[in-house]
């Protein structure tokens, strides 16, 4: 079974407070509140368990790296945290009733979007090279339906790296997001990086 060294681990960490970092300060303008994301927390998982932190319903986005990087990732979001904030991009003042429509998908998608555009940015710096993402594929699912019938993540041969944070959205939001790479993608960003380190001068100070 393959698995991260601690010092890969650490690199995802660094990797992923630095942009999800940037990205945390464009929803802030998207959303008009203060935006607080936590340190990360990095482990590796099994396929099977992704979900297992999961209930009812929730939004699953799947970001596609088209330059820079090949491979994709997937954010899972509860869903009174995608109603909420699309509430709070339409000016609203937080509302988490109701369920996730159309309207929401698509506040979400668009919110996501340059979310992860923010985050590629940082990317192509710490990596050196050109960095892009496709459009973000966004849809609703129903955990227990997921688990029961289409067994999305049944093949415990595949692992995924779980990057967690906390994520608070000026004490109207006090949730989490989590961020899933193959762990194929998650060595190859890293060998990059490490390649690349020595050129960025904020790591050689």
């Amino acid at each position: 079974m393959e698995e991260l060294t601690l010092s890969q681990i650490d690199t995802i960490g660094e990797i992923a407070n630095i942009s999800i970092g940037n990205a945390a300060t464009t929803l802030s303008m998207m959303v008009n509140h203060k935006v607080d994301i936590t340190m990360p927390n990095v482990k590796v998982i099994k396929k099977s368990e992704v979900l297992d932190d999961y209930s009812n319903k929730c939004v699953f986005v799947q970001i596609h790296y088209i330059k820079g990087l090949s491979g994709n990732n997937v954010f899972i979001l509860e869903e009174p945290d995608v109603i909420c904030m699309t509430d709070l991009m339409m000016g609203g003042p937080g509302n988490k009733e109701g369920e996730v429509g159309e309207l929401q998908l698509s506040a979400i998608s668009e919110a996501m979007n340059q979310m992860m555009g923010a985050c590629a940015t940082s990317m192509s710096i710490m990596l050196d090279d050109v960095v892009d993402i496709s459009t973000p594929d966004v849809s609703s699912i129903d955990v227990e339906s997921v688990k029961a019938f289409e067994k999305i993540f049944s093949n415990e041969a595949d692992l995924f790296v779980k990057i967690s944070f906390k994520l608070d959205i000026d004490g109207i939001i006090d949730s989490s997001m989590v961020q899933f790479y193959p762990i194929k993608f998650a060595i190859d960003m890293c060998n990059k990086f490490a390649v690349n380190k020595e050129k960025i001068p904020e790591y050689n100070k």
